[in-house]
């Protein structure tokens, strides 16, 4: 379907709006060079052998033609009379009121915000008909859309951009991403929009609602879902009404980066072997993680009791932690210990038990609150397991500075689990898995996966075991070979050493699925494969499964006999 922006007629509409503009200093222009020729031609020259010379059309139309640009280059085809004098020096500052108001009109017209609306337009749909790579739209680019596009930029995938906030939409040009980032300042609500942005492009192949509100995100759901129903739409919502109304719409995943936090901290506090887990591995990749201090049971004290408040309420009610709560506004209908005022002074926190307390979240909107809430309480308590709220991603070095245990950052909660969907959509069945299993299973696993790969955040991927992307494996499997998960995990550098990864997870196309495969576990044509390890091996891993020479060797040992360039280098 092509986008009405993008159609001849939107061209001929941005001329007919210029033209309607500039017709009346046209109009005005034509008038006054017509009648300075017709003058030119009907007033006598000096006469010539006793005649008046009179000056043809074409010579008037040629001179007042470079009067309008300059006085003159002389007076043709020879000197001119009195009278015709007199009327040139009229034409000349007729002209001058004429092309300043013409110039005038123009600059206007330059200026006119509707007409540079119109044909910044036109460039941003053009730009994205001309896309040939498969590009992400993201909509919205506040402190989560510039995360998840630098993220998106890394792994070599292009943006379309739509963002109603002129001053953020600026800020695309500011960084240095590796391709040209087509933006729009609009609304991303309104179907029209998102169509001119490639939604129904056949290139796209996602849509990210980012925007600020949970209207513009859910309409954003609503049209992506009718318009182009084939796209996996990744959505905010920051109110659970609104994440329900996303989810009868299909669509495909819906984050509420609070609600995500408070099942993490429910998950902390039963199975913390599991939250290390799932903390390590949805990290960003390359990223340090350290082992977190695990939450503590006994008496919390929740700052604050807003839309985030009461989700971490709700998660420490469903582990029966005691919890004291202290806000401005208390209310009578929650079974809870009330302290009224304010938490950045040590009155409220001392009568709310800071001294005995195990944890605090400090969860208000204001950053300059949260912090003066957690430093007022570490000099109470040290010993108080603190989380803290940061509400804008700018504020990152002073939240940084204090060494809270655990800072809740909503943006990075959306950048963290858009990646995961994005990039390896098979991680979120496993992250499932790891939700479901005993404390006991994560935590060997957690070491099993950080004693041979350190606490940084590895690399994740999928592989599927098809003609695309393996190939060389996927030719001996149809040939009837029995190809052990274990063989193709060796070093075609060396076949006696392993690569630097783990197989996760193990999907089938008969919904069969395994859980940290076995090393013997045969491969089908088909499979797909969630693997985890340093970003060396991913690409180790493919060469194997992808060249019939590399997988040959770490298959047999042997090395295959090729063109006379790999039989000269090979050796080396």
């Amino acid at each position: 379907m092509a986008s009405p922006l993008a159609s001849p007629s939107r061209h001929h509409s941005i001329f007919l709006m210029i033209m309607r503009r500039l017709r009346a200093p046209l109009i005005l222009l034509v008038v006054i060079i017509s009648s300075s020729v017709l003058g030119l031609t009907l007033i006598p020259g000096p006469e010539i052998d006793g005649q008046a010379r009179y000056l043809s059309f074409f010579h008037a139309f040629y001179f007042i033609s470079y009067t309008a640009t300059t006085i003159g280059f002389g007076e043709i085809p020879y000197s001119f009379s009195d009278q015709q004098r007199l009327w040139v020096m009229f034409c000349i500052y007729l002209s001058v009121i004429g092309w300043a108001y013409t110039i005038g009109t123009v600059f206007a017209l330059l200026a006119d915000r509707n007409l540079q609306q119109a044909i910044a337009m036109l460039r941003f749909s053009r730009a994205v008909r001309r896309l040939a790579d498969p590009f992400y739209l993201v909509c919205g680019y506040g402190e989560t859309g510039r995360l998840i596009c630098q993220a998106l930029d890394q792994r070599g995938f292009r943006m379309v951009v739509i963002e109603v906030d002129e001053t953020r939409a600026g800020e695309v040009d500011l960084y240095s991403y590796t391709a040209d980032v087509p933006t729009l300042t609009a609304d991303a609500g309104n179907p029209d929009t998102l169509q001119s942005a490639g939604l129904t492009h056949p290139n796209c192949i996602g849509v990210i609602a980012l925007a600020d509100s949970d209207a513009a995100n859910l309409a954003i759901s609503i049209s992506a879902r009718l318009l182009a129903p084939r796209l996996p739409v990744l959505a905010r919502a920051a109110t659970r009404e609104t994440a329900a109304n996303m989810a009868s719409f299909g669509t495909a995943h819906i984050i509420n980066p609070f609600e995500r936090f408070s099942h993490s901290l429910g998950l902390a506090l039963h199975a913390p072997a599991a939250w290390h887990l799932l903390t390590w591995l949805t990290g960003l990749p390359g990223s340090a993680i350290k082992r977190h201090r695990t939450p503590p049971h006994g008496h919390w004290i929740l700052c604050g009791h807003g839309r985030f408040g009461r989700l971490m309420l709700d998660a420490m009610d469903m582990e029966s932690i005691p919890v004291t709560i202290i806000d401005h506004h208390p209310q009578s209908n929650i079974d809870h210990l009330w302290i009224q005022g304010d938490a950045t002074g040590p009155a409220a926190l001392e009568a709310a038990g800071i001294n005995d307390a195990a944890g605090l979240v400090a969860c208000t909107n204001s950053d300059i609150d949260n912090l003066s809430i957690a430093v007022t309480a570490r000099m109470l308590n040290k010993n108080t397991f603190i989380i803290i709220r940061q509400n804008h991603y700018s504020n990152r070095a002073l939240f940084t500075a204090f060494e809270s245990d655990i800072t809740v950052i909503p943006s990075e909660i959306i950048a963290h689990e858009c990646l995961a969907i994005l990039s390896t959509p098979l991680l979120a069945p496993f992250l499932e898995v790891i939700r479901q299993r005993d404390e006991e299973w994560c935590n060997w696993l957690l070491q099993r996966m950080t004693r041979r790969m350190g606490w940084t955040v590895p690399e994740i991927w999928s592989a599927r075991i098809n003609f695309t992307q393996a190939p060389a494996l996927y030719r001996r499997l149809m040939r009837g070979e029995t190809i052990a998960l274990d063989q193709i995990l060796h070093s075609h550098a060396n076949r006696y050493e392993y690569l630097a990864c783990e197989a996760l997870y193990l999907s089938r196309d008969n919904d069969d699925a395994l859980t940290i495969p076995a090393a013997a576990t045969p491969i089908h044509p088909g499979d797909e494969l969630l693997l985890a390890g340093h970003p060396g091996a991913r690409a180790a891993f493919e060469l194997n499964i992808g060249n019939e020479h590399a997988l040959n060797y770490i298959l047999t040992g042997d090395e295959l006999r090729g063109s006379w360039l790999w039989e000269k280098f090979g050796r080396h």
